[in-house]
């Protein structure tokens, strides 16, 4: 009993440093970018997948619960509330940015793609 207990700690640890690393990556990122789609990338997908990998580390260091329960159900709201935002926030970002074609290319069926 107390190797599988040890096991789930190591395990469950590995997932909590995973999900702090992804964090810093995307604070990197974050302020590395200037042009605020791009830092909205970085936040969007650094959050998703560090939150991911933190909450599963705190369930399999917790067990299988109640606890374990709620922290699932606070990382379904996360992925369901994540992207909506980001999507709302880039669409009124293309709607009023006024410098739009300096940072974005700008296709003929109304595509964005950025400059690389």
């Amino acid at each position: 009993m107390e190797t599988i207990n040890l096991i789930r700690f190591i395990l469950g640890t590995l997932f909590i440093t995973l999900g702090i690393f992804f964090f810093l990556v995307e604070i990197l990122g974050v302020f590395k970018y200037k042009y605020t789609l791009d830092r909205m990338h970085f936040a969007g997908c650094g959050d998703t997948l560090a939150l991911a990998c933190t909450i599963l580390g705190a369930v399999i260091i917790n067990g299988v619960n109640f606890t374990s329960f709620k922290l699932i159900l606070v990382l379904v709201f996360f992925w369901f509330t994540s992207p909506v935002s980001s999507h709302l926030i880039a669409r009124l970002v293309v709607a009023t940015d006024e410098r739009l074609e300096e940072n974005c290319g700008i296709q003929e069926n109304g595509d964005i793609q950025t400059k690389e």
